[in-house]
This record gives structure tokens, sequence and C-alpha cells, in this order.
């Protein structure tokens, strides 16, 4: 992810800021576009947080697998509510990043909750992250590893 997040900071839903080289490294990368005033993205968020705890939070072997949170929300308080509220362990490019508005439009993002699946290089796997994890669950995220094979080939689901 270096191409897309290299040399930012991140912060979790608790505040601590990290490296997104090094939080992001060998995973298949899910940028959120979301804000907590958004009736679909208060309905979405708990089914993601579900599917990545299931992945990240209580595997015996975590999936190779982050989240980055980019806020819709109008403010910093906003954003930060809607995180305690609803998300799970994953990251968020901070409200104040200018970076978030950058990656709206490269990813083309016109609309909330979008959910993007992207290769270490930035490529996107799909736009449809929302749709597959509602329709398929947990077995998406075995395509999404094999589209970027070449970063992990070690992996089995």
């Amino acid at each position: 992810m270096v191409d897309v997040l290299g040399g930012r900071r991140l912060v979790t839903r608790e505040g601590a800021v990290v490296e997104a080289e090094a939080a992001l490294q060998n995973k298949v990368v899910a940028l959120y576009f979301a804000a907590g005033r958004c009736g679909i993205s208060r309905d979405f968020t708990p089914l993601l947080c579900d599917f990545y705890t299931a992945l990240v939070g209580q595997a015996r072997r975590p999936a190779p697998f982050e989240v980055v949170f980019v806020s819709a929300d109008r403010s910093a308080q906003e954003m930060r509510n809607f995180m305690r509220q609803q998300h799970g362990a994953w990251l968020a490019l901070p409200f104040h990043d200018p970076y978030r508005h950058e990656l709206k439009r490269r990813y083309h993002i016109t609309a909330i909750p979008r959910l993007l699946i992207l290769k270490q290089n930035g490529e996107v796997i799909t736009s449809k992250g929302r749709k597959q994890i509602r329709e398929r669950g947990l077995a998406c995220f075995q395509n999404w590893v094999e589209a970027a094979a070449d970063v992990f080939q070690n992996f089995s689901g």
C-alpha cells in the first residue's frame, strides 16, 4: 500500500497513531468510505465489523486483511462518534488529513457507503466489497487473496 497510503499516519478507534506502511504491509486492504449520518453505512458497518472480527480478531491464524475507514462525516467529532459506536478494531485516515478527498477522487467515490478491496499497489480487486460480503460472507475473502496472489502465495483461508 506504499503507492496509496505510504508515509501516512492512520488512527485506531481509540485514537492511537500508527504508520500506514507497517500496519498495511502484505495485507489485502479495504478502503471503507462511509459516514455515521448515513443510514446505509450504519446498517452495513456491523456486518463489516463481524466480517473483520471473524477474519482477524477471532481467527487462530489472523488473515492478512485490514480495513481503513475514509470518513465522509461532517466533523471530526461525528467521525469519532461513529468509530466508537460501531466500528471494529480497524484503522482510519484522520479526519483532518486532506488526502481523504484525494482518495475519493482517485477511486471515483460518488456515493457512500463504498468498500473497495485493494492490492498492495493500490489496484482495485473489487469495488463491490459491500455486496460481496453481504452475499458471500467470509468466502469472498479467499477470492480477494487469489486476486492478489502475487503477495499472498502462502495464505490459504
